[in-house]
């Protein structure tokens, strides 16, 4: 079998093409240890590691599991992040909203990070190693808080990036006071389930979708208690499901704060919200 004959495995399954060639990429230097340059320059494919692609890409395909969960890791912001069913994939997305919280908390130099709902702590982990402070990631899942902490380990954050079992504000306590509060809590509402892509369907439920008609459940609960939590001056940032951030906004002004800035993707969907938080 060819790399080729890999390729159309995927699309044969209704995978793009160019996806299919990334995928099958990723499949050959995770299982086969073979680079990109290597897979560039023709280097022939041992057999035995050819079938394994092979066998991952038939489970791709017949599945549509997603392909880093397959591979058991992700690349997010430079850095390759463990993944699991417990987590969600990082994405490009999400991206935005890390750079983001990096300038506010090197220009002001911040020290005190919490990021709620953290998951697969990847926004705890690159705010810990691209500034100079501390971070608390909080989840209510046992299971993502062991993926985070695995990642933690693996980036040799030990005591910058910190995670904490809590249902959101819950095991937070009311002395703590952090200079930034960041997160990417659930915002798809229930109602748009049925329409998910295969592949979404594998991430948990609990880190996707809320339980409101508008999807914005979380971002009202986190608006609600964060001025408990944030020093006079500091700042709450979320990443924004689409066509939120108008609400998201009026919850902000409701709850007094001000500076509210809006950032859009590369696609112009308003993606990432900051506002301050003034006593």
């Amino acid at each position: 079998m060819l790399i080729q004959d890999i390729v159309k495995i995927l699309t044969d399954a209704g995978i793009e093409q160019n996806e299919a060639n990334i995928e099958v990429r990723m499949l050959i230097e995770y299982f086969a240890g073979y680079s990109l340059i290597d897979i560039i320059s023709g280097k022939k494919l041992a057999e035995e590691k050819l079938k394994i692609v092979e066998q991952k890409a038939k489970l791709r395909a017949s599945t549509r599991q997603p392909i880093q969960y397959i591979i058991g890791e992700s690349d997010f912001m430079g850095e390759k992040f463990i993944v699991n069913p417990s987590v969600l994939i990082p994405r490009d997305e999400t991206e935005i909203l890390v750079r983001k919280a990096i300038r506010i908390i090197n220009d002001n130099d911040y020290k005190t990070i919490l990021d709620m709902c953290t998951g697969s702590g990847c926004i705890a982990c690159m705010i810990a190693k691209l500034t100079n402070a501390t971070v608390i990631g909080a989840d209510i899942s046992f299971e993502a808080l062991e993926t985070a902490y695995k990642n933690m380990e693996k980036l040799k954050l030990f005591n910058r990036a910190l995670f904490r079992k809590s249902d959101l504000f819950s095991k937070i306590r009311e002395d703590e006071k952090f200079d930034v509060i960041v997160s990417n809590p659930p915002y798809i509402p229930q109602s748009e389930k049925k329409n998910i892509q295969k592949e979404v369907k594998y991430e948990p439920d609990i880190a996707l979708y809320t339980k409101d008609e508008k999807g914005i459940e979380f971002y009202e609960k986190i608006i609600k208690e964060a001025p408990k939590f944030l020093n006079d001056g500091g700042y709450l940032l979320f990443e924004l499901g689409i066509g939120e951030s108008d609400l998201v906004k009026d919850l902000f002004i409701q709850a007094g704060f001000v500076d509210i800035e809006i950032t859009k993707d590369l696609a112009d969907i308003d993606r990432v919200i900051s506002a301050k938080f003034v006593v």
